[in-house]
């Protein structure tokens, strides 16, 4: 972690809500597939079409039957089924049902690769973004939370996308269809079944007005969750030797059962309409029931229709449920869409200039001039600083924890925009030069160590991926690891991840010192390189280091000062500025700060 950070890590990004914003993007995203949308529609429209003719292919029916029984009563004749009108009316019925069953398949196939595709090009989209984003987000972020919305928040937009909008769609058409041939068959029933449609959509209004904020809050109590899980295995150890199990398994408790009630929240809130509106429909069944007995004794309509009328009843009933439902449902991928928005709309690193500055070859000769900077505008922690550093030159950063000394590579690397003065490289503005040329130049060995899951040699390869297998050996041994690559199971073929247990701290730094050895930088950033190998290793290490900075520019971190009294410079840091620099006999002469951080180190030691 960069030192000298005035940084929440808890602090977290509040935004307005946007809905209407949120909505129109999503609405645009999927329009980039419009003609699957198309498909969509006419699966939807054609699936909806034949859903609402076949109950009056029933009615037809009912009445043929009804009236051959009644003329066969009146007449005395016996009763006598038209097989040619029936088979007709049956064989359609069965052509309907499978076609709607067809389109059905085909309108759900499509909307999947919908909302697949969607998925996909927003996760590429936050893997670019995330590559491309200041190291400032990162400082501010927890790595759970912005893990939880790549995975979790997408997938539930997916999800949602993939069943919530053909079922809205078709609810809607099925809306439609279903009151134009119900208002078709009888005014008055219908408009007793238009009443309730309206007083369950104002209450599925009302609700729907909750659902994203109680969604919202679960989404994020999810991300809080995860970050929690994610800090507990990191620190897994950690925890374990300061004996905070019991600690961490409260903290868990306590984010579980604040993801229970939000969740709760949400799901009651989404399913809660359901019955409501299942409660007024059974009202407006009964209602309906009643009318149309009298309107069949009255003779005002055909008995044949009475079903047919409760079957398009029971169709706007469970579309507007489902409606209401997915209404609902959307609303929380709408919340989940958000979080993802707001990674997508952070602010990106400065673009590097259209016309960047080519250097030949690099000297490694750096110069800060006037260079100011702070974490806040409010809060500048570098006021004026000018340094002169000579190719080839060694300089030492020293001072207490936290006094800033990698904030100041991380200038030089460009992790940071400076608020005033320049940096140069071979008297060029590191502004003029891409941010890729730039770090091509330095090598980095930091106190962190990270290996991914690969090949030793791969590892090792990092930063020159066409290094021969004799030029990556030469590499391991410079940085005194060979011998041990030889003793795992297969070598540089060995793989490191999870299950390799018997690589020490230190020997993984090597690793990464040999990858700094390989990359061959004109430039070289140690930081507290050798801080995890022991006394014996150090040694070492520091015998392939001197060899290795000849004839290059090195800026060498170190708490240990007796490791450094040989640098050309000695920048001396508190506080996220530089308060004293020089040789290491000029700042014992001066007897300032250094002088007292040396002696008292140097008596620290010797006791």
């Amino acid at each position: 972690m960069s030192e000298g950070r005035n940084v929440d890590k808890q602090k977290s990004v509040v935004k307005n809500k946007n809905t209407k914003g949120t909505v129109s993007r999503l609405i645009k995203e999927l329009m980039v597939q419009k003609w699957k949308i198309i498909t969509v529609l006419f699966g939807i429209v054609i699936s909806s079409i034949l859903g609402i003719i076949y109950p009056m292919l029933l009615a037809q029916a009912i009445n043929q039957i009804s009236d051959g029984v009644q003329d066969a009563v009146s007449t005395g004749v016996t009763f006598q089924l038209n097989l040619s009108t029936m088979g007709f009316i049956m064989f359609s019925l069965l052509t309907i049902f499978l076609v709607r069953a067809l389109f059905g398949y085909l309108q759900q196939y499509v909307m999947a690769g919908i909302a697949q595709n969607l998925t996909i090009s927003m996760r590429k989209r936050i893997s670019t973004k995330l590559n491309k984003l200041p190291l400032r987000y990162y400082d501010t972020h927890k790595k759970g939370d912005i893990l939880s919305r790549i995975t979790s928040d997408l997938e539930k937009v997916a999800d949602t996308l993939q069943e919530g909008l053909s079922q809205l769609l078709s609810s809607v058409v099925g809306i439609i269809g279903a009151l134009i041939m119900m208002f078709s068959i009888n005014i008055f029933l219908s408009l007793i079944v238009l009443g309730t449609v309206f007083i369950s959509l104002v209450i599925a209004g009302v609700i729907s007005g909750k659902t994203q904020r109680y969604q919202a809050d679960n989404q994020n109590a999810l991300g809080e969750l995860n970050a929690s899980i994610e800090e507990a295995f990191t620190g897994n150890v950690v925890v374990k030797a300061f004996n905070l199990e019991d600690e961490m398994i409260k903290t868990a408790k306590e984010l579980n059962e604040n993801l229970l009630k939000t969740g709760i929240r949400a799901q009651f809130i989404t399913y809660i309409i359901n019955p409501i509106i299942q409660f007024l429909n059974n009202l407006g069944y009964v209602v309906v029931a009643v009318g149309g007995a009298i309107l069949v004794l009255q003779g005002g309509i055909s008995i044949g229709y009475i079903p047919a009328f409760f079957q398009y009843t029971n169709k706007v009933s469970e579309s507007i449920m489902t409606l209401a439902y997915v209404i609902n449902s959307l609303q929380g991928a709408v919340a989940a869409a958000e979080r993802v928005y707001e990674i997508l709309d952070e602010p990106e690193e400065i673009p590097d200039e259209d016309t960047v500055s080519m250097l030949p070859s690099s000297k490694g000769e750096v110069q800060f001039e006037h260079v100011r900077f702070g974490y806040d505008d409010d809060a500048i922690l570098m006021d004026d600083i000018n340094i002169n550093v000579k190719a080839g030159s060694k300089i030492a950063i020293v001072g207490p924890t936290g006094a800033g000394k990698t904030t100041l590579v991380n200038l030089l690397m460009r992790f940071y925009e400076l608020h005033g003065g320049k940096i140069m490289v071979d008297g060029t503005d590191i502004k003029d030069m891409s941010r890729k040329q730039l770090r091509s130049m330095i090598g980095m060995v930091l106190q962190d160590t990270w290996l991914f899951t690969g090949t030793v040699a791969e590892n090792i390869s990092y930063g020159r991926e066409n290094a021969s297998e004799q030029e990556i050996v030469q590499a391991a041994k410079a940085a005194r690891v060979d011998h041990f690559i030889r003793t795992l199971p297969h070598g540089y073929n060995t793989v490191l991840d999870d299950e390799i247990s018997n690589i020490s701290i230190g020997q993984k730094q090597l690793l990464t010192i040999a990858r700094a050895i390989l990359a061959d930088p004109a430039i070289l950033i140690l930081d507290e390189a050798t801080s995890s190998v022991d006394t014996r290793t150090e040694v070492e290490i520091q015998k392939a280091m001197n060899a290795l900075m000849k004839g290059r520019t090195s800026f060498i971190i170190a708490h240990r000062l007796s490791t450094i009294r040989d640098a050309e410079h000695i920048l001396v840091m508190n506080n996220g500025t530089i308060i004293e620099q020089g040789t290491h006999i000029e700042l014992i002469k001066q007897n300032g700060f250094y002088a007292d951080l040396y002696n008292s180190q140097f008596s620290t030691e010797t006791a």
